[in-house]
């Protein structure tokens, strides 16, 4: 049996904080729609699952952060498909500061595989967590 959209957006939230990047496409569609709205530095939805494959490579190359999802509130709407999913991912850097980003996701989900998704994150927020606010402030001065 196919994976509930709010089982779907649980294992897609933990697998970011747990560092599984090379499971996380599979969550996805073959052909999907992702969008972060308020992101500086991507214009353009990712449509397939080989564009979150890039996209969550990138995950490998960041210094390892303590953290996990929290203050979860899923919202299931009229469609059966369709989640609004509050949350934070809140935790240590790497110099033991605390640290949380507050997240609100719209799934669709269909046959247990996220078909279309707008992520908003604050940007601002993590990027401080990762210690790359100065090159997130130069992305959108660009």
């Amino acid at each position: 049996m196919a994976l509930t959209p709010r089982e779907v957006f649980l294992k897609l939230v933990w697998g970011v904080s747990e560092g599984r990047w090379d499971e996380l496409p599979e969550l996805y569609a073959d052909q999907t729609r992702v969008e972060h709205p308020f992101s500086p530095s991507e214009s353009e939805p990712m449509r397939t699952r080989d564009d979150l494959r890039k996209h969550f490579s990138a995950g490998k190359s960041l210094p390892p952060i303590r953290q996990e999802p929290a203050n979860i509130t899923v919202h299931e709407t009229a469609d059966p498909e369709v989640i609004v999913a509050e949350f934070e991912y809140r935790g240590t850097t790497e110099s033991g500061e605390p640290f949380r980003v507050p997240c609100i996701f719209v799934l669709r989900v269909r046959d247990g595989k996220i078909i279309a998704s707008r992520d908003y994150i604050d940007h601002i927020s993590s990027a401080r967590r990762r210690g790359a606010l100065d090159e997130f402030i130069d992305a959108i001065r660009a």
